[in-house]
């Protein structure tokens, strides 16, 4: 279990190219689809945790997989799985980019790279909407399972996120307590 484990985050660290957010579809390929050790719920609230906590997401997933599954080997070993790729590949683009960055070449390369990050992106935050949503996978949406507490918990999100540039921190806290009041009374 534990070298299944590394060897996924090794993966996801070489292919998570973007940042944390574009990491969060590799991590749910290699943890709810190749390997089955969570479901796409347990899935959503690992990336909900790992949002709320400090650092980057990609590295707390990572951390809360491994703790979750393998207690603390797990964290420790889907931890540096997950930071390993990135910090060779950054020192050797470091000292490449360095000697080169002069080139038009390379601009090309890194302007053409923003569209897949952005792609990434999109198709996690879409995987978790419809788990919030429809609590379902985006393959098994039913509209009798739309969930209006959540929707708009989502819109208010959007706005108060956009329009008052309210803090995501608080934004999330906030959806909680207001989303949980709102269960509790209805």
């Amino acid at each position: 279990m534990l070298i299944k484990l590394f060897f996924s985050f090794i993966k996801v660290g070489l292919f998570s190219v973007g940042g944390g957010y574009a990491a969060i579809p590799l991590i749910q390929n290699q943890i709810v689809d190749v390997h089955h050790l969570m479901s796409m719920g347990e899935f959503a609230d690992l990336i909900t945790i790992a949002e709320m906590t400090p650092g980057p997401i990609s590295i707390n997933s990572a951390t809360f997989v491994g703790t979750r599954l393998a207690g603390l080997p797990g964290a420790l070993l889907c931890t540096i799985g997950v930071v390993l790729p990135a910090f060779i590949i950054c020192l050797i683009l470091a000292k490449l980019y360095y000697k080169y960055r002069g080139l038009k070449g390379l601009q090309t390369i890194l302007s053409s790279l923003r569209p897949a990050v952005v792609a990434l992106i999109c198709s996690a935050g879409l995987s978790i909407l419809t788990l919030a949503l429809f609590n379902a996978e985006k393959s098994a949406i039913l509209l009798s399972n739309f969930r209006p507490i959540e929707f708009i918990l989502f819109l208010c999100g959007i706005v108060a996120l956009r329009k008052f540039k309210i803090n995501p921190i608080a934004v999330i806290f906030g959806s909680g307590v207001i989303g949980t009041l709102a269960y509790m009374i209805l």
